[in-house]
């Protein structure tokens, strides 16, 4: 009990807003934000193009509103509530659709608290609750997973997660670019690239209440295509050097084989001759690419 009174007077003493990008989510939302409303001093709710009652809910629970319309996307959603958090010390992002529990709000914000953290990750998989989660989510999310860790450099057990606390002076950083789910990997991407210090906590996740209905196989390899899109920009010598060693390898290991076969008195046929060119050549190409672009980058970020 005097953990829990410690905790709360920790919550109290700074400004902390939760936002919540919503879509068609008047059953849950209602309920979302009264439950956040214990934890927090403002809840922002950003109705992105709801067909139904979401905004008027949300209104009546206690709830600021903003509504975009038509549709725009979670990643356009965070963009106006951050903006709208303008004075908040801590901002907490959180889904409407009731997986996420307001009660580990104290948890995520606590290590910005304490001086620890700029941004703390809701992981669903830091106390070994993997079997938590329906089998086909999780081989998806293992992929997305080490995808987000190569693109950001940050180590994370659960890139996905939208349960999440930043502290505001860290905010602006963020490109907010992504029109979809990528958000959550492209804002790891932006923490890992200006250096902020991420953290990681347990959080609960429910899975009787999730309403989505878009192909989670659609979804993930549409993520996964961002996240590699995102690495031409932020991690060059993944997205060009590193492929471009294989191919240039690939064509030297065929060019080698070549000299093999000629010093034995064989022919060089001419298709796979210009195979092993082009190979050599593209690969050696891309290894520079992905160089000069990589220190362009570090020159960029040093400037900034």
């Amino acid at each position: 009990m005097p953990h829990e009174v410690f905790r709360e007077k920790q919550i109290t003493s700074q400004n902390i807003t939760v936002i919540l990008p919503a879509y068609n989510e008047e059953v849950s939302i209602g309920s979302i934000v009264l439950l956040s409303k214990q934890y927090v001093d403002r809840v922002i709710v950003v109705d992105d193009g709801s067909s139904d009652r979401t905004a008027e809910v949300a209104a009546r629970a206690g709830a600021e509103v903003i509504v975009h319309s038509p549709n725009k996307g979670k990643g356009m959603a965070f963009k106006t509530g951050f903006a709208a958090a303008e004075g908040a010390d801590i901002i907490v992002t959180m889904d409407s659709d009731g997986q996420h529990n307001p009660s580990d709000i104290p948890k995520l914000v606590a290590p910005i608290l304490r001086g620890e953290a700029d941004m703390v990750n809701g992981s669903r998989y830091l106390n070994g609750h993997a079997t938590d989660t329906p089998a086909y989510r999780r081989i998806g999310q293992t992929i997305l997973d080490k995808a987000t860790v190569m693109n950001s450099g940050i180590k994370i057990t659960d890139s996905q997660s939208g349960f999440r606390a930043f502290s505001a002076s860290a905010t602006s950083i963020f490109r907010f670019n992504a029109q979809g789910m990528a958000i959550e990997s492209e804002m790891l991407a932006d923490a890992g690239r200006y250096g902020l210090r991420v953290k990681e906590v347990p959080i609960g996740v429910r899975y009787d209440v999730d309403c989505s209905t878009e192909n989670p196989i659609k979804h993930g390899l549409m993520v996964l295509l961002k996240i590699f899109k995102d690495m031409e920009y932020n991690k060059p010598l993944y997205y060009f050097t590193l492929p471009g060693f294989i191919l240039g390898a690939g064509g030297l290991y065929m060019g080698l084989d070549f000299l093999r076969i000629f010093y034995l008195g064989g022919s060089l046929e001419f298709g796979p001759t210009m195979l092993m060119i082009l190979l050599t050549l593209v690969g050696v190409f891309m290894i520079f690419t992905g160089i000069l672009l990589h220190s362009i980058s570090g020159l960029i970020m040093h400037l900034k």
